[in-house]
C-alpha cells in the first residue's frame, strides 16, 4: 500500500515540476514561491479549524490535531529547511532547462539513501538494492547530459543552486521520516506550511519587494494555483506512505523522485529541449529501477 501511494505521490510531483517551470518562466521568483505557500496554508485552514471546533474529522486522515511545543519546534525546522531547498530550487528553475534540474534533483535518493542506513538502521532486500542503486547510477548520468547543451557545471551558479535544494530536500526527507514517526502527520503538513507562509514574508519584504521595480516583473498565472495543488495532494500522499507500517523512506524517496518521467515529457513537447534520445535511454533504467523496487516491495 505504502509503495503504491509513493508513486501516486511522484505522478502528482512531476506535474509539480512542470506547472513550476511555466509559472516561473519570465517570472519574478520570489512572489511565486510566496502565493505557492499562502494557497496551499488557505487549503489547509478549513481542516484546522474544523478540527478545533468540531469533532467531525476525528479519525479522518484530514483531522488536524493540537500539537506540543517539541513539536512545533520540529515541525519550524522542517519548514526553515524546506523553504531554504525552494528558494535555491526555484531559482535554479528559472534558469536552467527542465529535463535537467528535474534530473539532478532525481539524484536526492542517494543522499538519501546513505542518511537512511546511518540514521534508522534500515535494511534493503536485493531488489531494492538493485532497483535502488540503478536508479541512482541512471539519474547521476542524466545530470550529465546537460553539458552537451553548454551547460559548464563548475561555472554554472545555477548548477550550484540546483544541488543545494537536492543536498536540502534530502536533508528534509530524513527528518521526515522522523517527525511521521514521532508526530501526527496532518499536523507535520499542515503547520510546516503556515510556518512557511510566516517565513516568506521577510523574505519577500526584504529580498524582493524594495528591488521589484529593477528586477523581471511578476505576472498572475493559472499555473501557480495548479503549483499548490499538485504538491500539496503529493506530499500528503508522501507523508501518508512514510506513517504506514513497513515503509523505507530509502525506497519512498527513490519512487518518488520517479515522478522525473512527467518533466521529461513535458520538456521534449512543451519546452523542446534537445538530446531527447539519450535522456530517454537513461530515464529508461530509472523506470526498470522503479519496477525492480516495486518488486522489492
Amino acid at each position: 500500500m505504502w509503495v503504491l501511494l509513493a508513486v501516486l505521490s511522484a505522478l502528482l510531483l512531476g506535474f509539480y515540476e512542470v506547472t513550476k517551470k511555466v509559472a516561473l518562466n519570465g517570472n519574478a521568483v520570489l512572489p511565486v514561491l510566496f502565493l505557492n505557500v499562502i494557497i496551499s496554508a488557505l487549503i489547509f485552514l478549513p481542516f484546522s479549524i474544523v478540527s478545533a471546533a468540531t469533532g467531525w474529522l476525528d479519525g479522518t486522515p484530514f483531522h488536524v490535531p493540537a500539537i506540543t511545543l517539541t513539536a512545533h519546534g520540529a515541525i519550524f525546522l522542517k519548514a526553515v529547511i524546506v523553504l531554504s531547498s525552494w528558494i535555491s530550487g526555484y531559482f535554479a528553475v528559472k534558469n536552467l532547462p527542465l529535463i535537467i534540474t528535474s534530473s539532478i534533483k532525481a539524484t536526492q535518493p542517494a543522499f538519501i539513501l546513505i542518511g537512511a542506513i546511518l540514521l534508522f538502521s534500515e535494511r534493503l532486500n536485493g531488489y531494492q538494492w538493485a532497483g535502488t542503486l540503478l536508479a541512482m547510477i541512471a539519474l547521476i548520468l542524466f545530470s550529465s547530459v546537460g553539458k552537451r547543451e553548454g551547460i559548464v557545471f563548475e561555472k554554472n551558479k545555477w548548477i550550484y543552486l540546483i544541488f543545494l535544494a537536492t543536498l536540502l530536500g534530502a536533508l528534509s526527507s530524513l527528518w521526515d521520516k522522523h517527525l511521521v514517526t514521532t508526530f501526527d502527520k496532518a499536523a507535520v503538513q499542515v503547520y510546516t506550511a503556515y510556518y512557511q507562509t510566516f517565513l516568506m514574508i521577510p523574505v519577500l519584504m526584504v529580498l524582493w519587494y524594495p528591488h521589484r521595480k529593477h528586477s523581471t516583473p511578476f505576472r498572475w498565472r493559472n499555473s501557480i494555483l495548479y503549483i499548490s495543488l499538485f504538491l500539496t495532494v503529493s506530499d500528503f500522499l508522501y507523508f501518508y506512505s512514510l506513517s504506514l507500517d513497513g515503509s523505507l523512506i530509502s525506497v519512498v524517496s527513490t519512487i518518488r523522485k520517479g515522478g522525473v518521467i512527467v518533466p521529461f515529457v513535458a520538456g521534449a513537447v512543451l519546452f523542446h529541449e534537445r538530446h531527447i534520445l539519450v535522456k530517454a535511454v537513461l530515464l529508461g533504467f530509472v523506470l526498470i529501477g522503479m519496477y525492480l523496487i516495486f518488486l522489492g516491495s
